[in-house]
């Protein structure tokens, strides 16, 4: 009998999703996915509908959440999994990251009105209707109205840091984030720590510091790493003895190195984090 197939990092409307709870859950599941973690940016407002999608398909469901944690000047990415969402520290924390990412996407739409670019929070805003404005959805807006080719182009052009939408963001401190996944019962893992571009110096420091707060893993297999990304990540594993997990950080259909449940294996002798749940 073959190895259940984690899933453990994935994106639905109620954040910068594609995919309904219920449809994400159903494709998952077709995707050969036996756990899923659903771990929506600074929100769990989708959980409720997953679950019930994994319980009529018979798929386990792990409640989850991704936190932006802010580390020295950097914006690190902390996914909470097997959370209580109903936890009243983990929800009054999750409201000020809210009230944060609020503040943020009109500040990203008044830098684009300035580079005659408009619109762009009305619009986001009404689409995404109680849910979360994040990046990527800035991105696509930019894609949909031909201000850029590509999503990576509207980072490139626009969003990233020093480019002319970029807003400089004070994301509640790592070891809060960590303490408020911890306070709901949870276990706090780095997600994809390579692509913060830290150098090893500082993935040290901040694994260091995370793992002092209470963080138990780091993601070591994604849905983009490479053999050679998956080798570095899990060297980080073994030296702060963090448990090791794996997810696609799915998003959208269409890009197949992003599929749900499209997984490297996860390197011999690694200390799975589902060990934990």
């Amino acid at each position: 009998m073959s190895d259940p197939i984690y899933d453990l990092h994935c994106h639905s409307t109620a954040s910068d999703g594609a995919l309904p709870p219920a449809e994400l859950v159903g494709r998952a599941k077709r995707q050969g996915v036996d756990v899923l973690a659903l771990t929506d940016h600074d929100t769990v407002a989708g959980l409720a509908e997953a679950r019930q999608a994994a319980q009529d398909c018979g798929m386990r469901l792990i409640q989850g959440i991704e936190l932006s944690a802010g580390f020295e000047s950097h914006c690190l990415h902390i996914v909470g999994l097997n959370i209580d969402p109903t936890n009243g520290q983990l929800l009054e924390g999750i409201g000020r990251q809210q009230i944060t990412r609020e503040e943020r996407a009109q500040k990203i739409a008044q830098k684009l009105v300035k580079k005659g670019i408009p619109d762009a929070y009305p619009e986001l805003r009404a689409a995404a209707g109680n849910g979360e404005i994040t990046r990527l959805h800035f991105a696509d807006f930019l894609l949909k109205h031909g201000y850029v080719e590509t999503q990576q182009d509207a980072f490139d052009r626009y969003l990233s840091k020093g480019k002319p939408g970029y807003v400089p963001t004070a994301w509640a401190p790592l070891a809060e984030c960590v303490a408020w996944i911890r306070q709901a019962g949870g276990v706090a893992v780095l997600a994809h720590p390579l692509r913060y571009k830290l150098s090893t110096k500082w993935l040290d420091k901040a694994l260091s510091q995370f793992k002092a707060a209470g963080g138990q893993g780091i993601e070591v297999v994604t849905g983009r790493a490479s053999i050679d990304d998956i080798r570095l990540s899990y060297g980080f594993a073994l030296k702060h003895q963090l448990y090791a997990s794996q997810g696609s950080d799915f998003h959208a259909p269409g890009n197949q190195y992003l599929e749900l449940g499209r997984l490297a294996a996860m390197p011999a002798g690694a200390n799975p984090v589902w060990d934990l749940f």
